[in-house]
Formats: C-alpha cells, sequence, structure tokens
C-alpha cells in the first residue's frame, strides 16, 4: 500500500467522505474497475478517508449525496445516468462547491451531454493502441505531479480529447513524437503541437475538477508513481 503523503494529513482531510461511482452504460466496459475501486478505497483509508462505492445511478435522487465532499467517476463510460433527474441532481452537486474527479474513461462518459463534457474538461474522443511511451510533466508543483521526473516513461492508451476547456490547467502532457499512430494526422495533427494534454485541473463553480486520462491496465493501481498521482489528486480535489 501507498504511504500516505504529509501533505494530506496536514489539510484536514481525515474524516472527510469520497463516493466512488464505477457505472458503464451500453459499450466498452473496462476490466480494470475493481482494481481502482480498491486502489482508490486504500488510498483514501491511508489519509483517514471515507469512501462509497456504487455503480448504481438511484444514488443521485436518494437524500444525502451532499454528505459527500467529493465525488470520484472511476473508468465510467457512456451513460453514466438513466434519467434527466439524475443529471440535474449530479449538475446540481458539482455546481454547490463541492470535489469531482474523473478517471481514464470518466470523461467518455455521458457524451451527448456538453455541459458534462466541458466540466470535466474535454471528451474522449479516440485513442491509438496501448504502448508506452513519454509523458511530459507539465506542472512539477502540483501535490499529484510533484513525485514524477520531468519525462516520466509509461505505458498507457493515450487518450486524445476533443471539447478541451480552455480554463483548464494541464498537469501531463503525451509526447506525440514517441507515440506510435497511424491517424495521428487526422487527429491531432499538429494542433497541440508536440504534446497533448492527459491530466488536468480547473474550478467550476468553486468545484475543483481533476482529471487524468492514464489507468487503463489493471496492474497499474498497483504501481507507485500512479498510486501518487491519484492520491494528489484526490488531496487536490479535497482541499
Amino acid at each position: 500500500m501507498i504511504t500516505s503523503l504529509g501533505m494530506a494529513q496536514d489539510g484536514g482531510l481525515n474524516g472527510k467522505s469520497v463516493l466512488i461511482y464505477t457505472r458503464n452504460g451500453e459499450g466498452y466496459v473496462h476490466d480494470n474497475i475493481a482494481a481502482s475501486v480498491e486502489a482508490l478505497e486504500e488510498i483514501c483509508s491511508s489519509i483517514g478517508i471515507k469512501t462509497m462505492h456504487t455503480d448504481d445511478p438511484v444514488i443521485f435522487e436518494k437524500k444525502g449525496l451532499q454528505k459527500y465532499d467529493a465525488i470520484i467517476f472511476s473508468n465510467s463510460n457512456n451513460e453514466a445516468f438513466l434519467t434527466e433527474e439524475q443529471r440535474a441532481a449530479f449538475k446540481e452537486y458539482i455546481l454547490s462547491g463541492k470535489g469531482f474527479m474523473a478517471i481514464h474513461s470518466a470523461n467518455a462518459s455521458e457524451r451527448d451531454w456538453p455541459w458534462y463534457a466541458e466540466m470535466v474538461g474535454g471528451k474522449f474522443i479516440r485513442h491509438p493502441k496501448l504502448q508506452k511511451f513519454d509523458i511530459h510533466v507539465i506542472d512539477p508543483t502540483h501535490v499529484s505531479t510533484s513525485h514524477l521526473p520531468k519525462v516520466w516513461q509509461w505505458e498507457d492508451e493515450c487518450y486524445y480529447s476533443n471539447y478541451l476547456n480552455p480554463a483548464i490547467h494541464v498537469l501531463l502532457a503525451a509526447d506525440l513524437g514517441t507515440i506510435k499512430d497511424d491517424e495521428k494526422d487526422e487527429y491531432p495533427g499538429d494542433v497541440f503541437g508536440n504534446l497533448f494534454p492527459l491530466a488536468w485541473y480547473h474550478v467550476v463553480e468553486g468545484t475543483r475538477v481533476f482529471y487524468t486520462a492514464l489507468g487503463h491496465k489493471i496492474e497499474y493501481y498497483d504501481d507507485t508513481f500512479f498510486r501518487q498521482h491519484l492520491q494528489g489528486g484526490i488531496v487536490w480535489i479535497l482541499e
């Protein structure tokens, strides 16, 4: 288990509560969900944060959603909700100034809801095959990236997103020069030069939002560097 960050303990996070949500609609379902939930539960427990996990959207219809200090969409995909009432409850939660974190395919949730893409900071469009590539640490001062080398060599699906919100503060970016992708000229082409955003944060109506595109394979959730990256995101959205 990863050791807790000193900053987390000093930040008064003990006793806070997080909802981990993993619903997948029709379409591809990652086999990493159980591993991601277990890792998030262990990370949160190590820094005194309580967790609740569900993939049932009915939780957004129940009273008490505000008792959670943050919501984490972990490898959710496609339709996260079944009704407009559930979407409205989620939007109300976000606009109340809480915390929100999205991991990997969670920016492919609610693809037909423009507000969701704007809130997360971008919407998944596609990825080349899983491979090793270089990740540049754009902001080495953030709690989710301060432990990483300037150039982090990692294996993953390099997610390409569109609808990128100009308000996001980019933390990590893929070095496209290290990506093998026959469709690279079509998208992202030369729009972003040689770097493409993979992790970022921004603030939406007082709610801290953190997204990381990393985390495709089950074993990544046992990787110390990746777990520290996730823990830093959790710490930041709850500060």
